[in-house]
């Protein structure tokens, strides 16, 4: 930040919050006024260019809600805190946010890019017993360091175009997951309706074992001996070390003893809300896993890992699955309930065949990845020169 003068929020730009017209009153809603809220806000949209919920000129007038101008740096200033938008026309807001309409010396985008990098320091600066929020005089002090308003242009351009290239990986990623389940319904079409008349078994029939992990959590730490796998570890896309704790090796051993997952198995998710995603077992060691995890040993000479994965992961089947794991608060799959699973059972030959070209596509994936991190530590990088 030593590069260029710090300079206060409020003396660079103009900070303004809205409020919500009464909801009691019919003529103020639905008119054609756009009025947004922090919940539009998300990482994945830049600029607002339309809202959920419009209001009518009478909800302005006696509201006395002031317009945020075309190009107006949204900030949420609670419920979430730090989230970032920038209007694509004249709108309105309700009072979750403190926005800020730039003056002469700051480039909207510049200050959208400072802000969307300072969420963690935003929301240090949350004040309240009931829930936190970050007043007016508060972003008013927010100290920025503020170059020329053509470095700012520069700054903001190249952050742009570097975050052009992380979102152009990830739709490659999700067109490549969509090609996967194009394959799929190819070759094996819709596995719940099963109209192509593959023969009909539960998972019972096609495991030699289904369990699951521990029902008695040990103590855990960021070391140790054995990995500790639970539910949020594992991803529709593959395992997620990032949250990753371990067990010692008395706990480990008492929990392998039972359930063993190994390299090829299957661990289907059976706790929680993201119950009915499976993920084939990549990882070449032991490790302990929670209940909230079933082990899935499949009979590897009737049926393929990835094929098992899929069908699992379809998008009808992991409905049908949810749909009747019963009771409406439940969020949770019982060994006998997973054992009942029916899944069509086309000939081995035909999913080795669909495995094949799966692990061609999921190369892919694994090229397209590493190019999203190492753009992602780029990105992060011109952040920190920029603003750290």
């Amino acid at each position: 930040m030593g590069k260029w003068p710090l300079v206060r929020l409020g003396d660079v730009a103009t900070v303004v919050s809205g409020s919500t017209p009464k909801t009691s009153v019919e003529e103020y809603w639905n008119g054609n006024n756009c009025w947004v809220t922090p919940a539009e806000l998300s990482d994945e949209v830049f600029v607002i260019n339309d809202t959920n919920r419009k209001i009518t000129d009478l909800a302005v007038k006696d509201t006395g809600l002031k317009p945020l101008p075309k190009g107006t740096v949204l900030l949420s200033s609670r419920a979430p805190i730090g989230k970032v938008a920038i209007t694509g026309h004249v709108m309105y807001c309700n009072q979750g946010f403190k926005n800020l309409i730039c003056g002469e010396s700051i480039y909207n985008k510049y200050l959208f890019w400072f802000l969307k990098g300072k969420t963690e320091y935003l929301n240090s600066l949350g004040r309240g017993a009931t829930f936190k929020e970050i007043s007016k005089k508060i972003v008013e002090d927010i100290k920025i360091p503020l170059p020329c308003i053509d470095i700012q242009k520069h700054i903001a351009n190249t952050l742009d175009k570097t975050q052009e290239i992380i979102d152009g990986h990830k739709k490659q990623l999700a067109e490549l997951d969509d090609l996967i389940k194009a394959v799929f319904y190819e070759m094996f079409g819709d596995p719940v309706a099963n109209e192509k008349g593959w023969e009909i078994k539960t998972l019972k029939d096609v495991c030699n074992k289904i369990t699951d992990g521990t029902h008695h959590s040990p103590l855990n730490y960021e070391k140790g001996d054995y990995k500790y796998i639970t539910a949020k570890n594992i991803k529709k896309d593959g395992f997620d070390l990032s949250q990753l704790t371990y067990v010692t090796k008395a706990d480990h051993k008492e929990i392998y003893s039972r359930c063993n997952p190994q390299f090829g198995d299957i661990l289907y998710i059976k706790d929680g809300v993201t119950t009915g995603i499976a993920q084939i077992n990549t990882l070449h060691e032991e490790f302990s896993m929670l209940s909230s995890i079933a082990l899935l040993k499949q009979k590897r000479e009737i049926v393929n890992n990835y094929y098992l994965r899929e069908v699992l992961n379809n998008d009808i089947m992991y409905a049908h699955v949810r749909r009747n794991m019963g009771g409406a608060a439940i969020t949770r799959l019982t060994i006998k309930k997973i054992e009942l699973i029916q899944i069509p059972l086309p000939p081995l030959t035909l999913q080795t065949k669909f495995a094949n070209i799966v692990t061609k596509i999921e190369e892919e994936k694994a090229l397209v990845k590493q190019a999203i991190t190492e753009s992602e530590h780029l990105f992060n990088s011109l952040m920190n020169e920029y603003f750290d």
